[in-house]
């Protein structure tokens, strides 16, 4: 573009400006690139969180490994079939996650979750010693335990090894350690009246930490008990009572039948091998099945409760 003769031209000045602004742009490009290269600035990075000394890194590739973006989102990036995951640590806390994860296929019972109190590791990550403590610190695992605890969930059971399920919590408790600048967005529900807009009643947690009430009720036999007892303390997530394989072997025909080791030996299943297994999981290991995925019950149940455990699989067999 060309100046008329006689007419004041502004040409110089206006290339002038718009070389000013694109070397502006150019600076602003190049000093975002180099801060881009600069350490975290504060942010959480996988390399510096751990759980139980498993650091968020090897966490991250399970979680890519078992595609579990397929369904969930972490800071809404993913699939929405399942809930965001992104603070799931911090609001339900790492003995919750650890009842959960080895049989997702069901909802963790308070007893699955005191359980995994019981190692000192866990309670110290978690903070607290006792499920009481536990569910007071963690609100969203006491509504979860008291809502669906026992309940059959959508997610499948996954094959995951004591140490993958370690690996997967250091990569939530990393996750939970993000600074999301606010997501995900809290939901405003005020004036909204269908029952999916209702908070959860301040009751429900109420019911998740008040102990059991004690009412006087008909005596029950021991195999009744045993099953009550199954049920109450997340047994029923991994055994199922039939012969159906879920994270651990089926009670249905155990009792009585000849179990091969993982050493090539073979041992009986009677009350002295189960009760065995209900201390010490790893003592003898199944062939098949790995070491450290079932966790003692040895300071959670007592020893008429384990006979009774027992009498309930002795119920189930068919010799």
């Amino acid at each position: 573009m060309s100046c008329k003769p006689g007419e004041l031209c502004y040409e110089g000045v206006k290339r002038r400006r718009a070389l000013a602004v694109l070397g502006l742009m150019a600076l602003i490009f190049v000093a975002l690139s180099a801060v881009s290269f600069l350490d975290s600035r504060g942010q959480a990075v996988p390399s510096a969180v751990d759980y139980v000394d498993v650091d968020a890194v090897a966490g991250k590739r399970v979680f890519q490994a078992y595609n579990c973006m397929g369904c969930h989102t972490i800071v809404g990036n993913g699939a929405y079939f399942g809930p965001d995951l992104t603070k799931l640590y911090d609001h339900a806390g790492p003995a919750w996650l650890a009842a959960f994860l080895p049989s997702a296929g069901s909802w963790p019972t308070n007893g699955a979750v005191k359980l995994q109190l019981q190692d000192k590791a866990v309670a110290a990550e978690a903070g607290a010693d006792t499920i009481e403590a536990y569910l007071e610190k963690y609100p969203a695992a006491a509504e979860r335990v008291a809502r669906r605890g026992g309940q059959t969930s959508h997610m499948p059971n996954l094959p995951l090894s004591r140490q993958e399920v370690q690996q997967l919590i250091a990569f939530l408790k990393y996750t939970s350690a993000m600074n999301t600048e606010g997501w995900p967005p809290v939901p405003k529900v005020d004036g909204l009246t269908f029952p999916q807009a209702t908070p959860i009643p301040a009751t429900v947690q109420k019911a998740a930490l008040a102990p059991a009430e004690t009412t006087a009720v008909a005596p029950v036999s021991a195999t009744e008990h045993g099953a009550e007892l199954a049920e109450e303390n997340g047994c029923t997530a991994c055994h199922a009572p039939t012969k159906e394989k879920l994270v651990g072997p089926g009670w249905g025909g155990l009792y009585g039948s000849t179990v091969t080791l993982a050493d090539g030996s073979s041992v009986v299943a009677d009350d002295a091998y189960l009760t065995e297994k209900i201390l010490k999981p790893d003592a003898q290991v199944v062939e098949g099945y790995e070491a450290g995925v079932m966790p003692s019950f040895a300071e959670l149940l007592d020893a008429e409760q384990i006979a009774d455990v027992v009498a309930y699989i002795r119920s189930l067999g068919e010799n």
